[in-house]
């Protein structure tokens, strides 16, 4: 029979995976929250880039025009006709998708203050559009009305044109805020193959790994 020495138990035992500097654990979880972080900043910029670009090419304003022996036309203006500036926002926000992933520090923050001033640019445009939305008769002189027509009266109506608009200005807003705010949380390209600390420890499992790549004994005295 085997007597045990007093003040020590086997339960008092260090268990493989609580050994002391060994916390890879935590630090994946750390590192999947930034890089889901970094996502969907990413997912907001193209999200803004689609919206955009989809707002420009849909109607957001009707009239009727009395055309020479064709009777009431109607006329749609679209979001290139009344803020041709989307498209060129919607390609900044698709540029900042690639551009918020290459860069950091200071020019990923200041990346992030163009994205927003962008999407609160945008936004202003559509609030105005819609407090002061054009009239008949500029309507009526749009590219595509028929030539010499007269505006009818009271025949502006609203179309769905300013809702991706909307949705656009307001990622590309929250993107941008994100950028500058959680600029230090984000990953960083290239992070990944810097070269680890010294106090940093490391993985046995991996070291044995990596000594055998180099053609090296892992179980010899490194001394």
């Amino acid at each position: 029979m085997t007597a045990t020495p007093a003040g020590r138990s086997d339960s008092a035992a260090p268990h493989p995976d609580e050994q002391p500097g060994r916390h890879t654990g935590a630090a994946r979880p750390d590192r999947r929250s930034e890089s889901r972080l970094l996502l969907l900043v990413c997912l907001a910029l193209a999200g803004a880039a689609g919206a955009l670009e989809g707002a420009a090419r849909v109607a957001w304003f009707t009239g009727g025009v009395d055309a020479v022996g064709r009777g009431t036309v109607t006329v749609t203006a679209d979001g290139a006709d009344l803020l041709p500036a989307l498209s060129a926002v919607a390609l900044l926000a698709l540029a900042a998708v690639a551009a918020a992933v290459a860069v950091a520090g200071p020019a990923r923050r200041v990346l992030g203050a163009v994205v927003a001033a962008a999407g609160g640019y945008v936004g202003m445009l559509v609030v105005r559009l819609l407090l002061s939305p054009p009239t008949p008769a500029g309507l009526a002189a749009l590219p595509g009305a028929p030539a010499g027509g007269t505006a009818v009266a009271d025949s502006v109506a609203l179309r769905p044109g300013p809702v991706p608009a909307a949705l656009g200005a307001i990622l590309l807003l929250a993107a941008g805020v994100a950028l500058v705010v959680a600029d230090r949380r984000l990953p960083r390209l290239g992070a990944r193959y810097a070269a680890r600390p010294a106090h940093e420890p490391t993985d046995p499992d991996r070291a044995a790994w990596d000594a055998l790549d180099a053609g090296r004994d892992p179980t010899a005295d490194p001394t």
